[in-house]
């Protein structure tokens, strides 16, 4: 049976507070035994390692979301030193920049996305970046920081972003937006990428795919991702399934 890894799942939501033994076991009858679960923002961390520690192949990062950047305080980057130092996390995040919601100051953002790339870097962990409408400004901070290494989740940039993305170290997390007939500039992109950039996500409970549209997403739904990933590259879903997976444990180290 295959062994996927679901690299980019909000497990720790409050939308599985009702049912998430139930939604863990649907993952795994699915063949989802780990999931990677960043963290959003300081108040949930507490929450997001229990929920890691209660369920086997979960695991936490830790990080402070842009989308969540009313909630962040610039003593937020020293207590998440504090939780890397004591924790040991396999990764910084989530993390990143968000152009696309109107109100999330780009400079502040600018200043919390730095100071974890900068702990990423420290602490030899790859960053889990969130980059909508910003991938060319996530681009410029990564390489003010050589070596660090990490992926850019629900990637939604253009091709040759993904190529620099790729020369900087960084791989793809693909999810739920792939398999909608409609997005092809993503499905192009994903067609032809290298295989070793390539992490399968759900980033549930959102973005479910065209068959929950309107759906919470949950990581059962990760091999239906992989099954239009396996048509777009004219493979076998073994194929992608153990590219993936070694993907995710080479950057993951999980």
């Amino acid at each position: 049976m295959m062994r996927l890894v679901d690299s980019h799942s909000h497990f720790d939501a409050a939308e599985f507070d009702a049912d998430r033994a139930d939604a863990h076991a649907r993952a795994l009858a699915a063949g989802v035994h780990v999931q990677i679960v960043p963290a959003v923002d300081a108040a949930g961390w507490s929450k997001l390692k229990a929920v890691c520690a209660q369920f086997p192949g979960l695991h936490p990062a830790y990080g402070l979301h842009p989308m969540y950047l009313a909630e962040h305080r610039p003593e937020h980057l020293n207590q998440l030193r504090d939780w890397i130092e004591r924790e040991r996390p396999l990764a910084v995040g989530e993390c990143g920049l968000d152009y696309f919601v109107e109100g999330l100051d780009p400079g502040r953002q600018q200043h919390y996305f730095d100071g974890q790339l900068a702990l990423a870097a420290e602490f030899d962990l790859p960053v889990i970046v969130h980059a909508r409408r910003a991938v060319d400004a996530v681009i410029a901070a990564v390489r003010r920081f050589p070596g660090v290494r990490g992926v850019v989740h629900s990637f939604s940039g253009s091709a040759e972003q993904a190529a620099q993305l790729h020369r900087l170290g960084f791989l793809l997390g693909i999810g739920g937006p792939v398999t909608y007939e409609r997005a092809n500039r993503l499905r192009g992109i994903v067609a032809a990428m290298p295989l070793e950039q390539l992490l399968l996500e759900t980033d549930s409970p959102d973005q479910p795919g065209a068959a929950h549209r309107g759906q919470r997403n949950e990581p059962a739904h990760l091999p239906e991702v992989l099954d239009i990933i396996a048509t777009l590259r004219k493979a076998t879903r073994d194929e992608i399934a153990c590219a993936t997976s070694a993907n995710a444990r080479r950057l993951f180290a999980v």
